[in-house]
């Protein structure tokens, strides 16, 4: 009786997970609505009104225009480390008030298992502003 009750809660979470998994898909159309763009940034100073270290960034993104983002970068990169650097960013979330801060886009990174977060970046140097396909 046991061996059965274990292999209908084993079938009953499989089942329950997949429809977890696909739940989490989204269409083509969804995808196609994010807009990440290249940036490159122009200053990072220190966030110091963030509950988390972070930094405060100036991204130009071309003919967007120049935005604002807090980024918790600060156990891999310094404000030196940062400006000049292409990044990856979603630029079409509304602004999000973080302390005293009107963040205007998302800068895309890895989270790493032990240190901090890997910026997102593309291989060679492209025009501020493009889209990622």
């Amino acid at each position: 009786m046991a061996f059965f009750f274990a292999l209908l809660l084993g079938t009953i979470l499989k089942y329950s997970f997949l429809a977890y998994l696909q739940a989490m898909e989204i269409t083509w159309q969804d995808f196609e609505k994010v807009e990440m763009r290249i940036g490159t940034i122009l200053s990072a100073i220190p966030f110091e009104k963030a509950r988390n270290p972070a930094y405060i960034l100036q991204i130009d993104f071309g003919p967007l225009g120049i935005k604002k983002s807090s980024a918790q970068v600060t156990d891999l990169y310094t404000p030196k480390d940062l400006v000049g650097r292409q990044i990856i960013a979603v630029c079409n979330f509304p602004p999000k008030q973080i302390a005293d801060l009107m963040s205007e886009c998302l800068v895309l990174g890895v989270v790493g298992e032990e240190k901090g977060v890997v910026l997102l970046a593309p291989e060679q140097k492209v025009e501020n502003g493009k889209r990622i396909a």
